[in-house]
């Protein structure tokens, strides 16, 4: 008979086969990554979802300011007619005072009395009261959907 020679044990104490505790470590390490991986899985579908309600959030606000800024246009549109039917009000007006003085200086030459006529002010003088020709804003709304 042949006799092998005696295999040295590893005393871990217990009487487990070596391999056994080779077997166990691998699976708890398998289990371990799989518990990982799982939460590693959790964690990006939940950084996706809070993108995605980022995105819907963001969408909104996008919406509620083009909404804001049609407003706005459309009233800026509103006063800036009102503002050149204003103006022409003013030099249609200053036209008449032109026309009225001069039949006053007319009838004070021919009356030869003293008659108060108010000057024409100047506008050069106050150019914040000048008519001023309207300056469209260029920019719309739609150049903020890109």
């Amino acid at each position: 008979m042949s006799s092998s020679p005696a295999q040295p044990q590893v005393t871990s104490g217990s009487d487990e086969d070596p391999h056994q505790l080779v077997d166990q470590r691998k699976k708890r390490r398998m289990l371990s990554n799989r518990e990982s991986a799982r939460r590693s899985r959790m964690k990006k579908q939940q950084h996706l979802d809070d993108l995605i309600d980022q995105m819907g959030k963001l969408k909104n606000e996008n919406s509620e300011i083009l909404t804001r800024v049609n407003v706005t246009t459309q009233h800026f549109m509103e006063v800036d007619a009102e503002n050149t039917v204003l103006r022409t009000q003013v030099m249609e007006l200053t036209e008449r005072l032109k026309s009225l003085n001069s039949v006053l200086r007319f009838m004070e030459e021919i009356s030869g009395l003293a008659i108060d006529i108010p000057e024409i002010p100047d506008p050069l003088l106050k150019p914040w009261q000048l008519p001023c020709p309207s300056q469209p804003i260029m920019a719309s709304a739609d150049m903020f959907l890109h």
